[in-house]
């Protein structure tokens, strides 16, 4: 079946926009005029599958460079008491776009980037590779024990990874909890940067966390509904996590409206979470287009469960280059199974096989978009929407080309287990690091969405 709201989502929820807008001033107004609001279209994600509330659709449409200058122009006019302090972190994946794009070395488009977003009256730019570092580790953790319980716990494996919201949002509100059941319940990177940015960064500060515009720049527009859920929202401080999320492009499009080139802005060192610290040089994680989740947990797995350790992953493409899988073999047996699975059609395959008792993986990175993390929608596209080729490949290029990190070997990250969250099995950590995940009025009864 079609997604029977797309069409009118266009029309009504394009008519909340403007209500919520009315309100905006003359000056915000004349400087965005020519900017597009935020959509989330059945073309752009996974997470249009008929299952948007108009109430979601309007508050993602909120979700866009206008929310950003009214806070900024707020910060100009009102009283120095209510003026809120603001964040941007980028993600990894955005940085070989703007890298690519503007032909610049990667470090240099994350300084030039910061410096950017600084001459707007942004107070703090971040990298949201940190909360990759525990979102990742949590990830190790999680399925290690699950391992272990795999014989008394029905759906301990597959164990699917929970970092992509366009996944999840599909897993929440189209399958069943034979399905959900088996996702990661650690939080994504950018949930958990919410919480660094919400929480460490703000009792740092002496801050509220209702003190914080939080924005977020990301590749795709799912993480627009992502920063939306009512699980990573304080009642006591009136605040979500992440206030806000923009996609490289519409970075771009503020570029052009104001008539900068990257080039010309001068580079400023990001900013780090910790005191007066700036950060070094971009790194990244294993993964030749996300942030590396099979290999990661792979190479720990093998090492806990089987003290073996694995050097480097050979993948093997199946049906397609979008889906691979990974083997670990001990003794002549097969012991570890993992599979990486991106973009629609490999999900639904992925899926039918579970529901069919077919499943032979431990482990599967589930991403919405075929070819990963950088080729989300919203950025390296075509004025018509398709996927800029040329562009894609300079950006894949510049990604593989960054050192890796292991999230083991970040001091920062150890340092913030015992000091912030109370021990690495801490009630505290667990409830700073996971969430949960269960299906949600389900309104799609069969796999058949065209996509």
């Amino acid at each position: 079946q079609e997604c029977s709201k797309k069409q009118k989502n266009d029309d009504t929820q394009s008519t909340s926009v403007d209500a919520l807008s009315s309100n905006d001033g003359v000056e915000e107004k004349n400087e965005f005029h020519t900017l597009a609001n935020a959509k989330i279209l059945l073309s752009d994600c996974l997470a249009c599958d008929n299952c948007m509330t108009s109430e979601e659709g309007a508050r993602v449409f909120q979700q866009n460079q206008k929310e950003l200058f009214r806070i900024l122009n707020l910060n100009k006019k009102c009283d120095t008491s209510k003026h809120k302090v603001l964040a941007v972190s980028v993600c990894p994946q955005s940085l070989p776009y703007f890298a690519a794009k503007f032909n610049l070395s990667v470090n240099d488009a994350a300084k030039r980037l910061c410096g950017f977003l600084k001459t707007l009256g942004v107070h703090y730019v971040f990298d949201t590779t940190i909360a990759a570092d525990f979102s990742i580790l949590e990830s190790q953790r999680e399925f290690v024990q699950r391992y272990h319980r795999r014989n008394q716990e029905e759906h301990a494996l597959p164990m699917f990874a929970s970092a992509c919201p366009g996944w999840i949002r599909y897993a929440e509100r189209v399958l069943t909890n034979l399905v959900t059941s088996h996702i990661c319940t650690a939080k994504s990177p950018q949930q958990i940067m919410g919480s660094l940015v919400k929480g460490y960064f703000a009792r740092q500060q002496n801050l509220s966390p209702d003190k914080i515009f939080h924005v977020i720049v990301a590749p795709c527009y799912d993480k627009k509904l992502e920063a939306l859920r009512e699980d990573f929202y304080t009642a006591l401080y009136n605040s979500q996590e992440v206030d806000c999320v923009l996609t490289s492009g519409e970075i771009v499009q503020i570029m052009e409206q104001k008539n900068v080139s990257m080039k010309d802005v001068t580079a400023v060192a990001v900013d780090s979470l910790f005191d007066e610290m700036k950060e070094g040089d971009v790194v990244r994680h294993d993964g030749k287009r996300s942030d590396g989740y099979l290999e990661h947990i792979f190479k720990h797995a093998a090492k806990e469960l089987f003290g073996m350790d694995v050097k480097e992953i050979t993948y093997k493409a199946l049906k397609n280059k979008d889906f691979q899988e990974v083997t670990l073999e001990k003794d002549g047996e097969t012991v570890l199974r993992f599979a990486a699975a991106y973009g629609f059609r490999n999900i639904q395959n992925m899926v039918l096989k579970l529901k069919k008792g077919k499943f032979l993986y431990h482990f599967v990175e589930v991403l919405a978009c075929p070819g990963g993390c950088l080729n989300g929608k919203g950025q390296a596209q075509t004025e018509d929407g398709k996927p800029d080729k040329a562009l894609l490949n300079q950006m894949e290029e510049v990604y593989a080309a960054i050192p890796v990190r292991l999230p083991e070997t970040n001091m920062h990250v150890q340092k913030m287990y015992q000091d912030w969250l109370e021990g690495v099995d801490s009630k505290k950590a667990q409830e700073t690091l996971h969430t949960k995940y269960s299906v949600v009025n389900q309104t799609a009864s069969n796999l058949d969405i065209k996509w």
